[in-house]
């Protein structure tokens, strides 16, 4: 686990392990939600970088016989 600190502006620096780990680039956007008492950031993807995300997926189902 990291540790960062809140500077005057409320400024927080990720630290490089993460940044590094989850390929975060600088300049790139960021949603920030707050959860059961916490902060979370997720990165915002654009449709291009998120393409063959799910791939091998199983998306095989069986449906309900009135939703054919």
């Amino acid at each position: 686990m990291e540790t960062v600190k809140i500077s005057p502006k409320f400024q927080v620096v990720i630290p490089a392990k993460i940044r590094e780990a989850m390929g975060l680039k600088p300049g790139q956007k960021m949603h920030v939600i707050s959860y059961q008492n916490r902060v979370e950031f997720i990165p915002v993807m654009d449709i291009e970088e998120s393409q063959g995300m799910f791939s091998g997926i199983n998306t095989d189902f069986e449906r309900e016989k009135d939703r054919l």
